[in-house]
């Protein structure tokens, strides 16, 4: 769930960088989450921001100018056909099958525990513990010769993509809930700047100035090591999102995490709060515990479940796909001196053209609570189609054309599942939501690799691993086809019955006679339903 792409040594330069970019998509995906759930609540941070403007919007400015620093890697597009050349020597069977697989290991490893530090200690040590492991995956990407080197190296990129939370969650430390919309705009723009601008050096230093690989790592570590000395620079903040709240924030989310039962029988609340509270009991109080008891009520809700769903399925396949994209480019078009490869290139225009159908998905009408499962179908459908052009061509542009159009896809839904499941949770439930979709995702991306891609497993070459993904997607494709069959079904029999019940079924509200508008989140009907922790879900 949050967890914000994404991580990423298969494909290293993703909307967010690849391997460390994998958790990139998904920490600014995360961040665009809360801003969506604090456009409709309450102001609950403390006043200092508005007295002392100029404060906190030389924080933001200089955060966002280490987002932009932390994303120019040059090298990042290039690792994979570094390791396959001469100058490392490893075969594309280590990089597939015993590299490359232990990324997904040790983020799956590392995620829980650096998500919970992460809000303990504040965000800033967990940037600097990420600004240390960059540096160190680009000194053994450098200095290092062995198999155990890399797989170190990939151990250090699983750590980086779980640290990348920090980030996406230290800016809204540092001003109040109604300026969170504002810089996470700012903190996502400053990001794909910088991908962008690292993707074309990276491509003009291999095409145009014709350097090693040794000197493209050699200009990333020199990077990095700024990207660090930026880290031990920034401010501490005085309060994080759980663990670190003032008393006033802590009675607000925990009256935003009441329990459906508790509004409904206000008896039996009162009973339970007259009693003493003994020390057994005390953690079942914590606004975290109560929060992981409220995820129970928001997976009945079934627009919520869908995309929720989706995030754990769909980021699963995109993301196995970014890891070994560029194994498979390499095995149509080798890297040679007759040879040029393209890969800053295309990852500069899909991260283009991510951001333009991320951007236009902002504007897109439609009545989501019947439509949903339809257009998800279409899109993960078109998904497959491309995975089979990939895996069928031995044309090396048009395996690029279909990885820009691949992604783009997927990044158009992308805000439309963020604003789904945020706009009617509060920004400490969101951020959970996200993280336990974020984790699941993990574990699935863990466990077919382990099947498919590992040494100790079935060991497939890579064009098997896609064919594997393409089979992966169809089976979703179709999975979606059906819930969309019955949902227009029972939307159209119900109709025809004349209730005008939608798809929840007797909610209150006529779901037939509005639509949802992503953008702007503010504009939206006034018409609502009460969720169990307080808010309010906009039809």
């Amino acid at each position: 769930m949050v967890e914000d792409d994404t991580a990423e040594s298969g494909n290293r330069s993703e909307v967010d960088y690849m391997d460390l970019k994998v958790s990139k998509d998904v920490d600014l995906d995360m961040a665009a989450a809360v801003a969506t759930a604090d456009a409709e609540s309450p102001p609950d941070g403390p006043p200092e921001e508005a007295k002392d403007p100029k404060k906190w919007k030389w924080a933001v400015i200089f955060l966002c100018f280490y987002g932009f620093v932390t994303a120019l890697k040059p090298g990042e597009s290039f690792i994979t056909p570094n390791l396959l050349s001469a100058e490392k020597n490893f075969t594309r069977e280590q990089v597939t099958n015993e590299i490359t697989p232990v990324l997904t290991y040790s983020y799956m490893v590392v995620l829980v525990p650096t998500f919970l530090l992460t809000d303990l200690l504040r965000y800033k040590p967990v940037l600097i513990i990420q600004g240390v492991s960059q540096v160190v995956i680009w000194l053994l990407i450098l200095l290092g010769t062995t198999l155990l080197e890399m797989q170190f190296m990939e151990f250090f990129y699983g750590i980086t993509m779980a640290c990348r939370v920090a980030y996406s969650s230290y800016i809204f430390s540092l001003v109040s809930p109604d300026l969170y919309q504002r810089v996470a705009g700012y903190s996502r723009s400053s990001v794909l700047l910088g991908v962008f601008t690292s993707s074309v050096l990276g491509q003009l230093c291999m095409s145009v100035f014709n350097i090693s690989f040794s000197t493209l790592s050699a200009v990333t570590l020199g990077s990095v090591c700024f990207g660090l000395l930026l880290a031990l620079c920034l401010p501490w903040p005085k309060r994080s999102l759980f663990f670190n709240r003032n008393q006033e924030q802590k009675e607000l989310a925990a009256a935003a995490t009441k329990s459906e039962l508790d509004i409904m029988n206000p008896k039996n609340g009162a009973l339970s709060s007259a009693a003493a509270p003994s020390s057994a009991s005390r953690w079942k109080d914590s606004v975290l515990v109560q929060m992981l008891l409220e995820v129970r009520n928001v997976v009945r809700r079934p627009n919520l479940r869908l995309w929720s769903l989706w995030w754990v399925f769909n980021s699963t396949g995109y993301y196995l796909v970014l890891f070994y994209v560029h194994i498979l480019w390499n095995k149509v078009y080798p890297a040679t001196e007759n040879h040029k490869v393209y890969n800053g290139a295309v990852e500069a225009a899909s991260t283009l053209l991510s951001a333009g159908t991320s951007f236009i998905a902002g504007f897109v009408k439609i009545r989501w609570n019947l439509w949903s499962e339809l257009v998800i179908a279409v899109i993960t459908l078109v998904q497959a189609g491309l995975m089979f052009l990939m895996i069928s061509t031995d044309n090396i542009w048009v395996c690029y054309l279909a990885y820009v159009v691949f992604r783009s896809v997927y990044q158009f839904l992308v805000p439309i599942a963020t604003f789904q499941i945020a706009s009617s949770l509060t920004k400490e439930l969101c951020a959970l939501v996200f993280g336990i979709n974020t984790f699941l995702g993990t574990v699935l991306k863990t466990i077919i690799n382990l099947i498919f891609a590992d040494k100790t497993g079935l060991s497939l070459d890579v064009h098997s691993q896609f064919a594997v993904y393409c089979v992966y997607f169809v089976i979703l494709a179709v999975a979606y086809f059906v819930g969309a069959a019955v949902v227009l079904v029972r939307h159209y029999r119900n109709q025809r019955g004349g209730d005008g019940a939608g798809r929840d079924g007797g909610g209150g509200t006529n779901e037939a006679a509005t639509l949802t508008e992503l953008h702007p989140v503010a504009a939206q009907s006034s018409e609502a339903e009460i969720l169990s922790n307080g808010k309010n879900a906009k039809v």
